[in-house]
Formats: structure tokens, C-alpha cells, sequence
């Protein structure tokens, strides 16, 4: 028996395995799982993150309904499901915003808001559309190319 005091090793290996990974959105995502699936977990210790992206991935996860009091400023500020500190808080003392700890940090609180300026600067930029030249004939750079390689060609 595996329950058995004293028995910390099993002989064999697990009897049944699961032929396919389970999914959370399978049966098409629900509002709450889209939600879930796009959260970005900042302010955390790779443990917390590790266990939070766990609970989204098997459909544990259960984002608050109302704001929880933080346990160092004692506003109802905490907005995030599962922890016990405002990200100003955390961010502020260097902790973790679940388990409170001062461990290193994966993300940074504002590291998201950062980079989405970063990408929305850059989509700007590169989204410029050159105006087709109906007059202009695209074939006249290929021909231009053609007398280069017929000139070379004339010296040897």
C-alpha cells in the first residue's frame, strides 16, 4: 500500500497515463479563461509565478470578485487573485506580492506597462504604406539589372 507508514518508494511506475495533455479552452474559452490565459503574473518569485500559472493552466484559478485589504498599508487595494499586497507595496519593499517574502522578482510590477508603450511605439513606426506609382513600371529595375550582367559579360 502506498499509504503505508514507513513506505516512502513505490516499485513501479505510475499505472495509468494520460494519452493527451489536458486543455483548459477545449470546449472553446470562456470569458473567465481568456482572462486567466492573458494574465501577466508581475510582482512575483519564480515559486508564486510557477504555482499561478499552474492554477490557469488546470482551470484552478479563481479571480476575486470584490478587492482584498493589503496586509501592509490596510487599503482595499489588492486586485489580484491570490495575493496578500498591493503592487505599490511590493514594489515599494522589494516582496513578493503573494507570499510576501523578499525573494528576486521575475517581473517587475511596471516592466508590462513599459513594454506595451514599447510596442505600440514600434508598430507606429514601421506602419507606413508607400504610395504605388501607377506611372512608375516595376520590370525597369529588372531590365537595368540585365544590361549590368550583359556588360560584364562584353569583357572577357
Amino acid at each position: 500500500m502506498s499509504s503505508q507508514k514507513g513506505n516512502v518508494s513505490r516499485s513501479r511506475g505510475q499505472k495509468y497515463q494520460n494519452t493527451t495533455a489536458f486543455k483548459n479552452d477545449k470546449y472553446g474559452a470562456s470569458v473567465h479563461v481568456k482572462k486567466a490565459n492573458a494574465k501577466v503574473h508581475d510582482g512575483l518569485c519564480q515559486h508564486c509565478k510557477d504555482v499561478l500559472e499552474w492554477k490557469v493552466k488546470y482551470n484552478k484559478y479563481k479571480p476575486l470578485t470584490q478587492p482584498r485589504k493589503c496586509v501592509k498599508c490596510s487599503q482595499k487595494t489588492v486586485k489580484d487573485a491570490y495575493h496578500i499586497m498591493c503592487k505599490p507595496c511590493a514594489l515599494t519593499l522589494q516582496l513578493c506580492a503573494k507570499c510576501g517574502k523578499q525573494e528576486e522578482i521575475v517581473i517587475p510590477v511596471g516592466s508590462q506597462n513599459q513594454e506595451e508603450k514599447e510596442d505600440s511605439s514600434q508598430t507606429h513606426k514601421g506602419h507606413t504604406k508607400k504610395k504605388k506609382d501607377p506611372d512608375r513600371d516595376d520590370d525597369d529595375d529588372e531590365d537595368d539589372y540585365d544590361d549590368e550582367l550583359d556588360d560584364d559579360d562584353d569583357d572577357f
